[in-house]
């Protein structure tokens, strides 16, 4: 009977990692998920063999392998999070709690430090803690605490959308964190452990936010389908451009010569006749801006499987000047933008997506330039002893320093979100840690912005 419940969550867990995995493929937060799954489905399944088993023996191996799954069971929470939110560079915090898991794990094996010995309660078996286990019950404690307020932070810097699918998982995963009550049975407090309806529940509001809010979808192919989505129109916008291009000269020159000839009731204003003239100019030009915009998140969500055996030997003085070429600039703002060459290098990495993060630079600085007479945006390429570095600065509006330490955080953007998504740093940054370089930023309000790229000698 204390076996069922357990019995089948194990199951539901099992089943649902699969089922997620499969559906939405192999991607980070899916692979994390199901480690989570299997974890929690050894977890349950070995309790629910347990409270069935009545000789002492068999109980205590049990117990052993179950919680040999157990200690693993906070940092693979903790590794979801991290996933769930993004938050890439908190990675290294996953594997340290990983590494402490193992330390536990080769402990709870080799002595009784951990677990020693058992309760029998009126379920049946049950371990008892050892003097290491309060070890075990702080790392829970402090990763799932720590992993929540990642969750929390990245819901105040995140659009409605991806704000619900946090919250949902979020409330999720707490509750989930709530079966750690089950450890004042390893102290010899007597109750059944009402884990299991905690985590129960937890799955239950996963899957809604999976099947609602798309929770674990891979960002891969919701890219591709909205791209495609949108590439189709674009194309006809630019075409219909280019008409507008040939034509329109043409039927302004007729327009004037009936105008002068008296032939018009209420001719147009000049500034509004001069305004269709630029027309064409101003189409052709945001459909570029779209097509790029669009080409930036493709890269992004593609930046996690760039491989080093793709990479190449390119002149980093040539990217530059690819990248200025290519950038959608408006009106005359090319000419603010100088290159000055103090020692060109070759960098080993993928011309293409380095070429996204310069052009993606180069537009932030624009952005930041909007407004001012004299403004000037300086590319400085520089190899010398203290390595080969690459410097964007511009004397724009400058970045607070309150907000400086978040600018390459995942959907962070102190510009209108309705023109700027938020992710155009975070791949800046993904691209040049795969190439196993840097980029930092420094600032003073009001007065520059100083990005500096870093790479392998």
């Amino acid at each position: 009977m204390y076996s069922i419940l357990p019995a089948i969550v194990a199951f539901l867990f099992l089943f649902f990692g699969l089922y997620v995995a499969h559906s939405k493929g192999l991607n980070r937060v899916t692979a994390a998920f199901l480690i989570l799954c299997i974890t929690t489905f050894f977890w349950q399944f070995v309790w629910a063999i347990l409270f069935q088993v009545e000789n002492e023996k068999l109980a205590q191996n049990l117990i052993d392998l179950g919680w040999l799954l157990i200690l693993f069971l906070p940092t693979s929470l903790f590794h979801f999070l991290v996933e769930l939110t993004g938050q890439q560079h908190h990675k290294r915090k996953v594997y340290a709690s990983y590494i402490f898991s193992i330390f536990l794990a080769a402990t709870h094996v080799t002595t009784d430090l951990v677990i020693n010995g058992n309760y029998h309660y009126f379920w049946g078996f049950y371990p008892k803690a050892g003097i290491f286990h309060i070890l075990h019950v702080l790392q829970t404690a402090t990763v799932v605490m720590y992993g929540l307020y990642l969750a929390y932070q990245k819901q105040k810097l995140v659009q409605a959308g991806e704000k619900t699918k946090l919250q949902y998982c979020s409330v999720a995963l707490l509750i989930f964190s709530l079966s750690a009550v089950d450890y004042l049975c390893n102290y010899g407090v007597e109750f059944y452990p009402p884990g299991v309806v905690f985590i129960a529940v937890g799955l239950g509001l996963i899957a809604l936010a999976t099947v609602r809010y798309h929770a674990m979808d891979d960002s891969r192919m919701l890219v591709a389908s909205i791209a495609h989505e949108m590439r189709t129109p674009l194309a006809s916008l630019k075409l219909q451009s280019r008409m507008l291009t040939d034509y329109l000269p043409e039927l302004i020159l007729g327009y004037n010569q009936a105008r002068d000839s008296g032939l018009l009731r209420q001719p147009m204003n000049e500034q509004t006749l001069t305004h269709l003239g630029r027309t064409a100019k101003i189409l052709e030009r945001e459909v570029v801006q779209a097509n790029h915009a669009i080409d930036m998140l493709m890269a992004l969500t593609t930046s996690h499987y760039l491989n080093e055996k793709d990479f190449k030997h390119f002149s980093m003085k040539e990217c530059v000047e690819l990248a200025v070429s290519r950038v959608p600039y408006k009106n005359d703002a090319e000419k603010i933008v100088s290159v000055d060459v103090k020692s060109d290098f070759v960098v080993l990495a993928s011309n293409e997506f380095l070429t996204f993060v310069l052009i993606n630079l180069i537009k932030n600085s624009l952005d930041a330039l909007r407004g001012k007479e004299r403004g000037s945006i300086k590319i400085t390429i520089i190899a010398d002893a203290e390595g080969n570095r690459l410097e964007f600065l511009d004397n724009g509006i400058g970045i607070d320093e309150k907000i400086l330490p978040h600018i390459f955080d995942r959907f962070f953007t102190t510009k209108d979100r309705g023109n700027n998504s938020g992710v155009g740093l975070t791949f800046c940054r993904k691209v040049m840690e795969s190439f196993g370089g840097n980029i930092t930023c420094e600032s003073k309000l009001g007065e520059y912005t100083l990005f500096t790229l870093t790479f392998k000698k």
